[in-house]
């Protein structure tokens, strides 16, 4: 079974299929976010763990001067090319290429599970201001739906669904408690989306050539079974849970 590193750099090899696949994030759950840097001007914003720019594009929409950081350049390249304009670094949450107080908050979407929680604090309240923002943010598939609960039998829980469902994340210090929202949405999806999502996804990217063959063949069943089939769309229920502190 691949290793956490191997697993947290596995994206790029499945770029295109990221960014047709995984949905993007509610604008207002972005601007809870952004909330408490948002009164006096832009702010200055770095997304870490950035991928194809699906949390980037949100904060540039509703005004932010964003900065991108992921640690494989093959998604910074898709970034690029979605996000034109967006200044982009190789790095981690553990490691910034950035000036000490140099930015008024670090998002983080379905990346913190990846990260070393008090190293990664540490290093992000480096790069704060102080009162700046730490927020984390997930989109995870709404399981009360019976399709959708078979939908993760099939290709597995994410590290990040497995995190979840431990309890909320934790952040070290200087941060202080974290304040907590949740949004409920629905994505309308094709059959090739859908496939898309299965197919960025760390386990399967990474999983021997059977385990990719028996996913794939649950999948097209299940995909038969819902009537996502050619052009037709079937709803996938999102919730979006957002966790924000502050820098003292």
């Amino acid at each position: 079974m691949a290793g956490r590193e191997e697993l947290s750099t596995s994206f790029g090899a499945q770029a295109g299929a990221y960014e047709s696949g995984r949905p993007d994030y509610p604008p207002a759950a972005v601007a809870w976010l952004l909330e408490p840097v948002a009164g006096n001007g832009p702010p200055d914003v770095v997304d870490v763990g950035a991928g194809t720019g699906k949390l980037a594009r949100v904060a540039v929409a509703i005004g932010a001067h964003v900065t991108a950081v992921d640690p494989d350049d093959a998604m910074l390249e898709a970034l690029r090319s979605a996000v034109p304009g967006v200044p982009t670094h190789v790095g981690t949450a553990e490691n910034l290429p950035l000036d000490d107080a140099s930015r008024d908050a670090v998002i983080l979407g379905q990346a913190w599970h990846w990260v070393d929680p008090v190293v990664g604090s540490r290093e992000i309240a480096r790069v704060l201001r102080p009162g700046g923002v730490l927020g984390l943010i997930w989109n995870i598939r709404d399981e009360r739906t019976p399709w959708v609960r078979r939908l993760t039998e099939i290709m597995r829980a994410s590290r990040a669904e497995t995190a979840l469902a431990d309890g909320d994340p934790t952040v070290g210090e200087p941060f202080g408690p974290l304040a907590q929202r949740q949004w409920s949405w629905v994505r309308r999806m094709t059959r090739t989306r859908l496939l898309d999502m299965a197919r960025s996804r760390s386990y399967v990217i990474t999983a021997p050539d059977a385990e990719r063959t028996r996913i794939e063949r649950g999948l097209q069943d299940l995909l038969d079974e819902v009537g996502a089939v050619g052009d037709a769309t079937v709803e996938l229920p999102y919730l979006t849970r957002a966790y924000r502190a502050l820098r003292p």
